[in-house]
């Protein structure tokens, strides 16, 4: 498990701009099985969540469209919350960070981490305009 002095910083990149802090699992399954659509950003300390994750996921929801809830839960520090997130990522295997995108508690749309690593932040952003425009 990770210090919270450095995860508290990444938090903040997130909520600071109005993301959710999920920190249990009984506000992960609230969340999720909401009426509307909700995102889900799993957030972690690796270099491809401060350099293209959580700046893409930002620059996503300035867009014209974007999900009713916004949240996060944090990889290697909520575990019980990220565990039970996870639950609801099937068929997709565990990955951080990664993004989920869900309407009326049903997944519609997943970005693991390969689809992450490599990437520019405009191109998540990007990835995640057109989920919105489909499903929000």
């Amino acid at each position: 498990m990770y210090p919270e002095s450095i995860v508290k910083p990444m938090k903040a990149e997130l909520t600071a701009v109005g993301f959710e802090d999920l920190t249990t699992p009984e506000a992960v399954n609230a969340a999720i099985n909401s009426k509307g659509s909700v995102l889900v950003v799993v957030n972690s300390v690796c270099g491809c969540a401060a350099g293209a994750a959580r700046p893409g996921v930002k620059l996503s929801i300035s867009g014209a469209k974007r999900p009713d809830r916004i949240t996060t839960v944090f990889a290697g520090f909520d575990t019980e919350a990220v565990v039970e997130a996870r639950k609801h990522f099937a068929p997709y295997p565990p990955s951080s960070p990664s993004i989920a995108l869900f309407k009326d508690g049903k997944l519609v749309h997943f970005v693991e981490r390969h689809h992450i690593e490599g990437h520019t932040a405009q191109m998540i952003a990007e990835n995640l305009q057109t989920a919105f425009n489909e499903f929000c």
